[in-house]
């Protein structure tokens, strides 16, 4: 039987939920520490309301609430939207990229209050246990990690919420959702409940922040993005901050039911989970970065660039934002980005964001060469020596072919000179 390790304070990734308001003195039964609760505040907005209190209340000696919004879009969303980072072709990655920044922060308070431990509530079938604990052997190696879903007897709510009158937890005597969420100013994540069927059609009561397309308004309502060095600056003309520009990117795609997403996803734990998001400012940003990508960006650099992002997906979802590579990628990211500014054009309808416009500055469209009318920039005729040199390895081949067996694999051979004895 293993023996728990010596802990005496412990910085806890505290959400005020069920799971970790019983793993407050859970924590203090099984190993005898002091619980420093700390919450990120991401965008949750209510979710925080008398948290601090709780987390008091549930056993904890002290609990750091700190808002962490604009760390969250400076360093964490605009790097990830920049590399045009999407999971499996549609996740924008609103729960991957924040846990590293709480177990960031979780080091720090740690550091601050001289613990030699921190904890999480993530379950043993997540993807969170891995994003949390990579960060923290990243940033303190020295951190013991403690998770416990991964060692308690709690089964399920009706322990915890056994557990909780035990122990004078207080637990709100609201019903729990049949979903499992995640929330920030990013977006908003639902699994479980009617969703672990996929053939399910999700219903509409689930959804948190988006209209549905239904219930949209029957006029279109355009809105305009304008981009500096790849960082959005201002939304119809006016600047509001980084905060301020997905707050009303938020607003505006939600209110037209943009940003809807149903995925069977791969989790990094080996298995398929099916989760809908809700991302209505995020869908707008990316499509229009992408959209000013298209305008601004060469075709060698954009087309190397679609890789990048497949990769920075790839290493967000699967907990390694610290790692040398995500690091690196970014490096090559930033430089891309020093053309991307102008201006995207929207038209937002009934659970659409059509693209109506875009401009830029350092655009590399030509209207003047791409014309049908006469232009004196593109000489037609040139196109036969391109296309005679672009398909000589094409045309050695077959002809090698015609050499060796009379035919290319591409022609059908003729039977009519073949006589029967």
């Amino acid at each position: 039987m293993s023996t728990k390790p010596k802990i005496n304070k412990v910085v806890l990734a505290y959400s005020g939920g069920l799971d970790t308001s019983v793993i407050v003195p859970w924590l203090r039964n099984n190993y005898g520490c002091e619980v420093v609760c700390f919450c990120a505040d991401l965008g949750q907005e209510e979710e925080l309301d008398g948290l601090e209190a709780k987390a008091i209340a549930s056993g904890a000696s002290k609990c750091y609430i700190e808002d962490l919004r604009m760390e969250f879009i400076t360093d964490f969303v605009f790097p990830t939207m920049q590399a045009g980072a999407v999971y499996e072709r549609k996740y924008l990655l609103g729960t991957s990229f924040a846990r590293p920044l709480i177990a960031k922060r979780m080091v720090e308070i740690a550091q601050l209050e001289g613990a030699d431990a921190v904890a999480h509530g993530a379950t043993g079938k997540g993807n969170d246990q891995v994003r949390f604990e990579l960060t923290v052997m990243a940033l303190n190696p020295t951190l013991k990690i403690i998770a416990p879903w991964r060692e308690w007897d709690i089964k399920g709510r009706t322990d915890a919420l056994d557990y909780a009158a035990e122990y004078n937890v207080p637990v709100a005597a609201t019903e729990k959702s049949i979903y499992s969420r995640d929330r920030n100013i990013w977006h908003m994540s639902h699994e479980g409940g009617l969703l672990e069927d996929p053939w399910n059609e999700p219903e509409e009561v689930m959804y948190t922040l988006t209209t549905s397309p239904e219930s949209a308004p029957n006029e279109p309502e355009y809105v305009e993005i304008a981009f500096r060095e790849g960082i959005p600056e201002r939304v119809n003309g006016v600047a509001s901050g980084p905060i301020g520009i997905i707050e009303e990117l938020n607003a505006l795609g939600a209110q037209h039911g943009v940003g809807r997403v149903d995925l069977v996803e791969n989790r990094l734990v080996g298995m398929k989970s099916h989760g809908v998001y809700e991302t209505p400012g995020g869908k707008l940003l990316y499509e229009a970065h992408g959209a000013l990508e298209q305008l601004c960006l060469d075709k060698e650099t954009l087309h190397y660039k679609e890789q990048i992002g497949l990769k920075y997906a790839e290493l967000v979802y699967n907990g390694q934002w610290y790692s040398p590579l995500r690091e690196a990628l970014d490096a090559f990211v930033q430089t891309t980005e020093k053309n991307i500014t102008g201006i995207v054009r929207f038209k937002l309808y009934k659970g659409n964001a059509i693209l109506v416009g875009r401009q830029s500055p350092y655009s590399l469209y030509r209207e003047d060469y791409v014309t049908f009318d006469e232009d004196d920039v593109y000489n037609q005729q040139d196109a036969e020596g391109f296309i005679k040199l672009f398909g000589l390895p094409m045309k050695v081949q077959a002809m090698l072919e015609r050499e060796g067996i009379g035919v290319t694999e591409y022609e059908t051979t003729d039977y009519s000179s073949f006589k029967r004895d």
